[in-house]
């Protein structure tokens, strides 16, 4: 079987919809949701407003009540008849992740086996045939093919081939029926 990798936040994870409704319920901003639709964090707070946000997603309990993004539950079950699924989240940044991010996973993937999920910093350590990650930084160091699951912070990227959304994973990684 070939190895699938999955990153976990703003992959599996909506970890941009907590984050921007965070700052539109708790921050004192003229933003609104649609402005989160085309920008990133970096673009539309001052730097202080994400030195608080990074402290909020540092707190224990950030990561266990983030959303699951549509239709990924469904289709990485799916494909876990097809492929052998890792798990790798870059949780080095937020060491009060860990458990959360276990929890998290535990719950709403429990499918994919404990020994199957790694938590790291660097990328370029996972040994498989594909990465999924939001992060180009991620897939520029990754030896296998990089698919880039589409956030406003990768938007003008044009170096990997992109997936939107869980329905083209889907296409792009089951067979026809």
């Amino acid at each position: 079987m070939l190895r699938l990798t999955l990153d976990m936040d703003d992959v599996m994870a909506d970890t941009y919809e907590k984050l921007s409704d965070i700052i539109l319920k708790d921050f004192d901003t003229t933003l609104t949701i649609k402005d989160f639709d085309t920008k990133s964090l970096k673009e539309l707070l001052h730097p202080k407003q994400l030195t608080r946000l990074k402290k909020i997603m540092n707190e224990p309990g950030f990561f266990a009540d983030i959303p699951v993004k549509k239709d990924a539950r469904e289709t990485i079950l799916k494909l876990s008849s097809f492929y052998e699924i890792y798990v790798a989240t870059a949780a080095m940044e937020f060491p009060n992740s860990f458990k959360d991010k276990f929890d998290w996973l535990q719950k709403h993937f429990s499918f994919i086996p404990w020994s199957n999920i790694v938590f790291c910093g660097h990328k370029s350590i996972i040994h498989s045939d594909y990465l999924i990650d939001d992060h180009v930084r991620n897939l520029n160091a990754f030896k296998g093919e990089g698919i880039l699951f589409t956030a406003t912070h990768n938007l003008s990227d044009k170096t990997f081939r992109r997936v939107s959304n869980w329905q083209e994973v889907s296409e792009l990684f089951l067979p026809n029926k």
